[in-house]
C-alpha cells in the first residue's frame, strides 16, 4: 500500500510538474507575441489567432494582425521547436557516449550542416533543386560520417568520439569562413555572419510547417527508445545483454539527432549550449529516466528558446541580437559548472 501510495504521489506530481510547463510555454510564446516596438495585448493575440483559426469576426488593426500572424507568432512557434530538437538531440547524445559535454555543437553535426547551408546560400550548390533545408541535412549527415569513422579509426570510445568531433567542428567551421571570404559580397558575408550566429529574423510559416512536425516524429521516435536509452547508461555491452538492438538504436538515434539538427541550422543557423544545458537541468528536476527526461528536455529546450528570442529582441533598444548570443550568455557558464562538476566527479 504505502508503495502504491508513493508511486501515485509521484505520477501526480509528474502530471503537475508537466501541465505547469505546458502553461509556462504558452505564457512565452504569448509574451514573445505581445512584446515588439509594437507592443500588442495578449487578448488581441487571442483574438488574432481565433480569427485565423475558427473564423470568427473580431475587429482588428490589419497593423496588428499582420505583425502578430505573419511575424511574431511563426517566430515563436519556430523557436519553440527549435529549442526542443536543440535540446533533444543534446540528451539523446549524451545517453549514447556517455558523456555529460555531448550535444550536436560539440559532435561537428551543427559545423556541418551549416557548411551545408552557406554552400547552397553563396556557391549555389544544387542548381535551384536542392534547397537551404536540403543542404544543410546533407552537410550534417557528412560531418556525422566523417565523425563516425575517425572514431571508429581511433577506438570508438565516447571521449574519442567527442574529441574527433571537436576535430570535425573545427573543419566544417574553417571551411564555412573560406567560403565566405572568397566567394561572398560585404553584404552577403554580413548576412551569412548574422545568420550563422543565430538569427530568427527571417523566419516564417513555411519554416514552421517544416520545423514543428520534424520535432514532434522526432521526440515520438526517441521516447519509443526511452528503455533502450535507459540501457545505455550502463554501456554497449550491458544494453546488449538486456536485449537491445545496439548497433541498430545508434545508427536510428543519430539520424535523428542529424534530421532534427539540420533542420534547426537551416532555419535559425547554428546555436550552440541549448542541447547541452537544458538536458542537465532536466535531469536535475526529473532524474535520468529517459521517459520522464525526454518530456521534460523538450519542454525545457522550448521555453528556453522563446525566452531567448523574447532577451535578444528586448536587450538593446531598436536592434535585435543574434539569438546564438543569447544563449551562449547564459549556455556559458552553466557550460563551466558542468565542467567543474564532471572535474569534481572524476
Amino acid at each position: 500500500m504505502k508503495v502504491a501510495a508513493s508511486w501515485q504521489r509521484r505520477w501526480w506530481a509528474l502530471v503537475a510538474l508537466t501541465a505547469a510547463a505546458v502553461l509556462l510555454l504558452g505564457v512565452m510564446i504569448s509574451l514573445a507575441v505581445s512584446i515588439g516596438e509594437i507592443a500588442i495585448p495578449v487578448a488581441t493575440t487571442a483574438k488574432a489567432v481565433s480569427n485565423r483559426l475558427f473564423g470568427t469576426a473580431f475587429e482588428l488593426s490589419r497593423i496588428h494582425e499582420g505583425v502578430i500572424w505573419d511575424y511574431r507568432l511563426s517566430r515563436a512557434l519556430a523557436a519553440a521547436s527549435a529549442g526542443a530538437s536543440l535540446a533533444l538531440c543534446g540528451a539523446i547524445l549524451q545517453a549514447l557516449l556517455r558523456n555529460p559535454l555531448a550535444e550536436p555543437y560539440v559532435l561537428g553535426i551543427s559545423a556541418g550542416a551549416s557548411t551545408g547551408a552557406v554552400c547552397v546560400m553563396i556557391l549555389g550548390l544544387g542548381y535551384g533543386v536542392l534547397s537551404l533545408s536540403g543542404g544543410a541535412f546533407i552537410g550534417a549527415v557528412v560531418a556525422f560520417l566523417l565523425v563516425g569513422i575517425l572514431a571508429t579509426g581511433t577506438g570508438g570510445s565516447s571521449e574519442r568520439i567527442i574529441l574527433c568531433g571537436v576535430a570535425g567542428s573545427q573543419l566544417f567551421n574553417a571551411l564555412t569562413s573560406y567560403i565566405v571570404t572568397t566567394s561572398a559580397n560585404a553584404e552577403q558575408a554580413r548576412g551569412v555572419l548574422f545568420w550563422l550566429l543565430g538569427s530568427m529574423s527571417g523566419v516564417r510559416w513555411p519554416d514552421v510547417y517544416l520545423s514543428v512536425p520534424i520535432a514532434i516524429a522526432g521526440f515520438a521516435a526517441c521516447q519509443f527508445h526511452a528503455r533502450a536509452l535507459d540501457a545505455f547508461a550502463f554501456g554497449s555491452d550491458a544494453a546488449a545483454s538486456l536485449g537491445v538492438a545496439v548497433r541498430r538504436v545508434q545508427i536510428v538515434l543519430f539520424g535523428i539527432t542529424a534530421i532534427m539538427t539540420a533542420a534547426v541550422v537551416s532555419m535559425v543557423g547554428s546555436i550552440g549550449f541549448v542541447g547541452l544545458v537544458i538536458p542537465h537541468a532536466a535531469r536535475f528536476i526529473v532524474g535520468p529516466s529517459h521517459s520522464r527526461l525526454l518530456p521534460a528536455t523538450a519542454l525545457g529546450g522550448a521555453i528556453f528558446m522563446v525566452g531567448a528570442d523574447i532577451v535578444s529582441r528586448i536587450i538593446i533598444t531598436q536592434q535585435i541580437l543574434p539569438i546564438g548570443v543569447v544563449t551562449a550568455l547564459f549556455g556559458a557558464p552553466a557550460f563551466a559548472i558542468i565542467l567543474y562538476r564532471v572535474g569534481r566527479s572524476a
